[in-house]
């Protein structure tokens, strides 16, 4: 339990309550709450059910990391038993996102709801990102073109489904392909389903169930770890004019339906 108390102390600051307001809410002396928080004691069980409910966080998050790394009370809540890790920050306050590497990201299925796993990764600061959280995955193969084998996409972690954008590009972590990169096209009110295409188009488009995505992250940017060669940027100009021309078309088709 050697991260509870820091951790109340933290949630609460994140809230914005004091011992009062928050003793009030548990309903329980203040002088427990501080007893809680400088370490002199340690909540019960009944207690940490209550601190779980309250913070909205499993009690293993609570027991087990330390959530002093979170600047804001950005967790976000995946099904009733497992959380995305918080956005964290370095000493100047500024967010670093997590690098799955090529090596390990097949294990990345296995380990993406474990927060020890999470936390072990290493970690970039990329200043110019917007808001939200970002995690970094490893392009292979050529299905993306003019994206390389061994690029990385930065993506930002689509927790309302809603938001899908048909047309954009997205990791998914799935439960039978594992982790993919492609283009998305939403079908979720018509069957249910995200339709993934490939750019290069050696590649069968497919459907998977929106029930079989376990993760959704958007294309912000990406980093290459190879030149291009002047032919290569040649034929990827030509094929990104064809993929825009070819989304502005499904677009137009669906507003003439």
């Amino acid at each position: 339990m050697k991260f509870i108390s820091q951790n109340i102390r933290h949630l609460r600051s994140l809230k914005g309550v004091t011992q009062e307001v928050f003793a009030e809410d548990l309903q329980v002396t203040r002088s427990r709450i501080s007893s809680y928080e400088e370490g002199r004691s340690a909540p019960t069980i009944e207690m940490l059910i209550q601190l779980s409910d309250y913070f909205k966080l499993p009690i293993d998050i609570l027991l087990r990391n330390d959530l002093t790394k979170a600047k804001d009370t950005s967790f976000i809540e995946l099904g009733n038993q497992r959380v995305l890790f918080p956005i964290t920050v370095d000493s100047d306050n500024e967010n670093l996102i997590e690098i799955i590497p090529v090596k390990a990201s097949a294990g990345y299925l296995a380990g993406y709801d474990d927060p020890e796993y999470i936390e072990q990764l290493q970690k970039i600061k990329l200043p110019f990102l917007p808001t939200g959280k970002h995690r970094a995955f490893p392009i292979k193969g050529d299905s993306m073109l003019p994206m390389k084998d061994g690029a990385f996409v930065i993506g930002r972690f689509v927790e309302d489904r809603s938001e899908i954008k048909t047309g954009k590009t997205y990791v998914l972590i799935t439960l039978n392909d594992g982790m993919v990169y492609k283009r998305v096209y939403n079908n979720i009110d018509l069957n249910g389903s995200l339709l993934l295409m490939s750019d290069n188009k050696v590649y069968n488009d497919y459907s998977v169930p929106i029930n079989e995505v376990l993760e959704l992250w958007e294309f912000t940017c990406s980093i290459n770890t190879q030149e291009y060669t002047e032919e290569e940027l040649k034929i990827s100009s030509i094929l990104g004019m064809f993929n825009e021309l070819g989304v502005e078309l499904k677009a137009l088709e669906r507003i003439i339906r």
